[in-house]
């Protein structure tokens, strides 16, 4: 049976507050979008939520380095490299939904260099008639 978040916390953390402070080590301007509320702050977020950010975070910043080049990441498997637009359109989006983004994206690359190239279907004779 899986463990619980909370006993994960304890498990790795010891407690809420040192989870709270490994995550907190993350809102550099490399790794985040400064949106949370500032009256309730990463404290009042669930611990399950708080486990997911820091897996994230820790992936991204091991994998990447920062968030430009997690963009940079995706536009080269999209291959939409030169378009600014939608660059600037991914720059609005959080780590965990870039990262998301990119894991499908390198699945679907997988899955389509998998499948066999289409042959080009042969010409039937045209019937006389």
């Amino acid at each position: 049976m899986a463990k619980s978040p909370i006993a994960i916390v304890k498990e790795k953390f010891g407690d809420k507050a040192k989870l709270v402070a490994a995550v907190t080590a993350f809102t550099t301007d490399d790794l985040w979008v400064a949106r949370t509320n500032t009256d309730k702050g990463l404290a009042r977020v669930s611990n399950a939520k708080l486990l997911r950010l820091h897996a994230t975070f820790t992936t991204v910043k091991e994998k990447f380095g920062t968030r430009a080049k997690l963009i940079d990441a995706i536009l080269e498997g999209e291959k939409r490299a030169k378009d600014d637009g939608y660059k600037a359109r991914l720059s609005r989006y959080p780590v965990p939904r870039l990262y998301d983004h990119y894991l499908s994206l390198t699945k679907r690359n997988k899955a389509d260099a998998k499948k066999p190239a289409k042959q080009p279907a042969e010409k039937k004779p045209a019937k006389k008639g």
